[in-house]
């Protein structure tokens, strides 16, 4: 087995030790990172760097980032999460944003999925079908 197999296999287990119930735990990746401050691993560097990864992956699939032209209600914000936990299965969290450049709608992003509403969307969806 390749070491950079071997890392990504190691980066792996701690991610699975991270998890708790489903949901990463930050008490268990603080746990994680403290084992591995008394105890490195060979080539530490390489294994950090493989976590981290793999957590910042975890805590994506479990943030929803609402970008929004206007004001948007909580509300609102409260029925996206609430379909979005129902969709993916877990919950979600949503971080929200104002981004005038939409002129209206909204943009909500999950991990690699994008749900786009917004009125720039559908502006450069017929400018590209009239070209």
């Amino acid at each position: 087995m390749t070491q950079n197999k071997q890392i990504k296999q190691f980066a792996k287990q701690l991610l699975k030790m991270s998890v708790e119930g489903g949901d990463l735990s930050a008490d268990r990746v603080d746990g994680v990172l403290k084992a591995l401050d008394k105890n490195p691993p060979r080539h530490h560097i390489a294994v950090l760097k493989a976590y981290l990864k793999l957590v910042e992956r975890e805590v994506a699939k479990s943030t929803a980032i609402i970008s929004h032209a206007g004001v948007i209600g909580a509300r609102s914000v409260e029925l996206i999460s609430k379909q979005l936990s129902a969709k993916y299965g877990r919950s979600i969290v949503p971080i929200t944003r104002e981004d005038p450049s939409l002129i209206a709608g909204l943009r909500v992003v999950v991990d690699c999925d994008v749900y786009d509403s917004s009125i720039s969307n559908v502006l450069s969806t017929l400018e590209s079908s009239l070209s």
